[in-house]
């Protein structure tokens, strides 16, 4: 199911993580040559980016919504 990107967080290892619409979170790294995201790397790539609808597999599988706070 696709869900619009309605913010962004890092993890405890310094990784970015999308918050969906959903609730859910997915991470968006950039690690070429498998996953190509340079808009990841800047603030103004992840903002570029807000509203831009990602796959969310949670939302498919039916899991509910991640409930971890954060601090953004």
């Amino acid at each position: 199911m696709k869900q619009p990107i309605v913010g962004y967080h890092l993890d405890d290892e310094g990784d970015w993580v999308a918050e969906l619409g959903c609730g859910h979170f997915q991470h968006v790294r950039h690690q070429p040559p498998f996953i190509c995201r340079p808009w990841v790397t800047t603030a103004d790539g992840r903002r570029g980016m807000l509203g831009i609808l990602l796959s969310c597999k949670k939302c498919d599988r039916g899991e509910p919504a991640d409930i971890e706070q954060v601090d953004k």
